[in-house]
């Protein structure tokens, strides 16, 4: 089932339900489909690389201002953020742990033949077309950045 008609199944069971702040995250979700999709280019439909781009996108925002509400005590804005990327999390595909990242990475510098700092640019392009939606990009540069360096 595409993404678009899980979120609006998942939308009328949290109207059935009651469930107010479930509600707006999934409307925002929706949101944000809607307008990738009527984007010049875009073509209509998203694919299913695409919604995943979309939404780990829309969970970093959500990360960022959480990160940035705690930081100036606004704890009511802050539980709010969290709520929706925690709703938001639910549709992203399971996050790999750093140690598996570590251990794709070393496949991905064998494969490529990456001796050094000057190829990252080839290890990254491949790392995170693979590990799309499964990784957060900074993770993987950091990750990256150390093991060339080694």
């Amino acid at each position: 089932m595409a993404l678009k008609q899980q979120i609006e199944g998942d939308i009328k069971q949290a109207m059935l339900q009651k469930k107010k702040e479930e509600l707006t995250a999934l409307r925002a979700i929706k949101s944000a489909i809607l307008l990738a999709e009527t984007e010049k280019g875009s073509g209509g439909e998203l694919d299913e690389t695409a919604e995943l781009k979309l939404l780990a996108k829309q969970a970093k925002q959500r990360k960022d201002s959480l990160e940035i509400y705690t930081k100036e005590g606004r704890d009511d804005l802050a539980q709010k953020e969290r709520f929706e990327m925690d709703v938001i999390n639910r549709y992203l595909p399971q996050q790999l742990t750093e140690e598996e990242i570590g251990k794709r990475l070393e496949v991905i510098i064998k494969e490529t033949g990456a001796s050094g700092p000057q190829d990252m640019g080839k290890v990254m392009g491949r790392a995170t077309k693979e590990m799309s939606g499964q990784a957060d990009g900074k993770l993987i540069s950091q990750l990256v950045k150390s093991l060339l360096a080694s």
